[in-house]
Protein backbone atom coordinates (compact mmCIF):
# COMPACT_ATOMS: atom_id res chain seq x y z
CA UNK A 1 0.00 0.00 0.00
CA UNK A 2 1.43 3.17 -0.69
CA UNK A 3 1.44 6.04 1.47
CA UNK A 4 2.43 9.80 1.26
CA UNK A 5 3.76 11.90 3.68
CA UNK A 6 1.75 14.88 4.68
CA UNK A 7 2.89 17.70 6.81
CA UNK A 8 0.69 16.56 10.11
CA UNK A 9 2.70 13.22 9.57
CA UNK A 10 5.75 15.09 10.62
CA UNK A 11 7.44 17.17 13.71
CA UNK A 12 8.88 20.43 13.29
CA UNK A 13 12.20 18.87 11.41
CA UNK A 14 9.95 17.49 8.46
CA UNK A 15 10.65 14.09 10.01
CA UNK A 16 7.64 11.57 10.36
CA UNK A 17 6.78 11.30 13.74
CA UNK A 18 7.77 8.13 15.29
CA UNK A 19 4.00 6.78 16.26
CA UNK A 20 2.91 7.43 12.80
CA UNK A 21 5.04 4.48 11.00
CA UNK A 22 2.34 2.44 13.41
CA UNK A 23 -0.34 4.25 12.03
CA UNK A 24 0.82 3.43 8.44
CA UNK A 25 0.73 -0.23 9.02
CA UNK A 26 -2.49 -0.12 10.84
CA UNK A 27 -3.78 1.35 7.86
CA UNK A 28 -2.21 -1.36 5.33
CA UNK A 29 -3.80 -3.58 7.73
CA UNK A 30 -7.07 -1.98 7.34
CA UNK A 31 -6.88 -2.11 3.13
CA UNK A 32 -5.95 -5.93 3.31
CA UNK A 33 -9.55 -6.08 4.61
CA UNK A 34 -10.78 -3.24 2.63
CA UNK A 35 -9.57 -5.25 -1.15
CA UNK A 36 -11.60 -8.31 0.25
CA UNK A 37 -14.46 -6.50 0.20
CA UNK A 38 -14.45 -6.81 4.25
CA UNK A 39 -13.82 -5.10 7.71
CA UNK A 40 -11.19 -5.34 10.11
CA UNK A 41 -14.06 -4.92 12.76
CA UNK A 42 -16.12 -8.24 12.54
CA UNK A 43 -18.99 -6.34 15.16
CA UNK A 44 -19.09 -4.83 18.16
CA UNK A 45 -18.18 -7.74 19.49
CA UNK A 46 -15.84 -8.94 17.53
CA UNK A 47 -12.61 -7.41 15.96
CA UNK A 48 -8.77 -8.25 16.05
CA UNK A 49 -6.63 -5.92 18.51
CA UNK A 50 -2.54 -5.14 18.65
CA UNK A 51 -1.72 -7.77 21.37
CA UNK A 52 2.13 -7.30 20.76
CA UNK A 53 4.52 -4.75 18.09
CA UNK A 54 8.29 -5.09 18.50
CA UNK A 55 9.59 -1.71 16.10
CA UNK A 56 12.46 -1.20 14.58
CA UNK A 57 12.99 2.44 13.27
CA UNK A 58 16.18 2.47 10.56
CA UNK A 59 16.07 5.52 8.35
CA UNK A 60 13.50 8.40 8.95
CA UNK A 61 10.73 9.00 6.05
CA UNK A 62 9.99 12.71 5.79
CA UNK A 63 7.77 15.02 4.47
CA UNK A 64 6.13 14.64 0.55
CA UNK A 65 8.00 11.46 0.65
CA UNK A 66 6.04 8.49 -0.90
CA UNK A 67 5.79 5.54 1.17
CA UNK A 68 4.92 1.63 0.71
CA UNK A 69 3.64 0.05 3.22
CA UNK A 70 4.32 -4.30 2.78
CA UNK A 71 2.75 -6.73 4.99
CA UNK A 72 3.96 -10.58 5.40
CA UNK A 73 2.08 -13.27 7.05
CA UNK A 74 4.86 -14.98 9.60
CA UNK A 75 2.29 -17.27 11.58
CA UNK A 76 -1.51 -17.85 11.81
CA UNK A 77 -3.39 -19.75 14.90
CA UNK A 78 -6.64 -20.52 15.53
CA UNK A 79 -7.06 -16.95 17.72
CA UNK A 80 -4.21 -14.84 16.43
CA UNK A 81 -1.72 -14.18 13.80
CA UNK A 82 2.01 -12.92 13.24
CA UNK A 83 2.36 -10.09 10.44
CA UNK A 84 6.07 -8.32 9.44
CA UNK A 85 5.15 -4.96 8.35
CA UNK A 86 7.73 -3.21 6.43
CA UNK A 87 8.14 0.57 4.97
CA UNK A 88 10.02 1.55 2.39
CA UNK A 89 10.92 4.52 0.06
CA UNK A 90 11.94 3.45 -3.25
CA UNK A 91 13.92 0.21 -2.48
CA UNK A 92 15.48 1.58 0.99
CA UNK A 93 13.94 -0.17 4.07
CA UNK A 94 12.78 3.04 6.53
CA UNK A 95 11.00 0.60 9.01
CA UNK A 96 10.03 -2.77 10.01
CA UNK A 97 7.47 -3.95 12.75
CA UNK A 98 6.61 -7.81 14.11
CA UNK A 99 3.14 -7.65 15.09
CA UNK A 100 0.77 -10.21 16.95
CA UNK A 101 -2.77 -9.75 16.66
CA UNK A 102 -5.77 -11.45 18.40
CA UNK A 103 -9.04 -11.77 17.38
CA UNK A 104 -11.76 -11.23 20.25
CA UNK A 105 -15.07 -12.39 20.74
CA UNK A 106 -16.93 -10.45 23.25
CA UNK A 107 -13.27 -9.22 24.74
CA UNK A 108 -12.11 -12.36 25.29
CA UNK A 109 -9.74 -14.72 22.71
CA UNK A 110 -11.74 -16.81 20.31
CA UNK A 111 -11.26 -18.62 17.34
CA UNK A 112 -10.88 -16.78 13.99
CA UNK A 113 -13.43 -17.27 11.09
CA UNK A 114 -12.52 -19.65 8.29
CA UNK A 115 -12.81 -16.69 6.05
CA UNK A 116 -10.69 -13.78 7.68
CA UNK A 117 -7.96 -16.14 6.87
CA UNK A 118 -7.86 -15.77 3.40
CA UNK A 119 -7.30 -11.74 3.80
CA UNK A 120 -3.55 -12.89 4.91
CA UNK A 121 -2.72 -14.82 1.93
Amino acid sequence: MKIRVYYEDTDVGGVVYYANYLKFCERARSELFFQKELSPHISDNEFFVVKEVEAKYIKPAKFADLLEVKTTLIKKKSASIEMLQEIYKEDTLLFTANFKLAFLKDFKPSKIPQELFKVFE
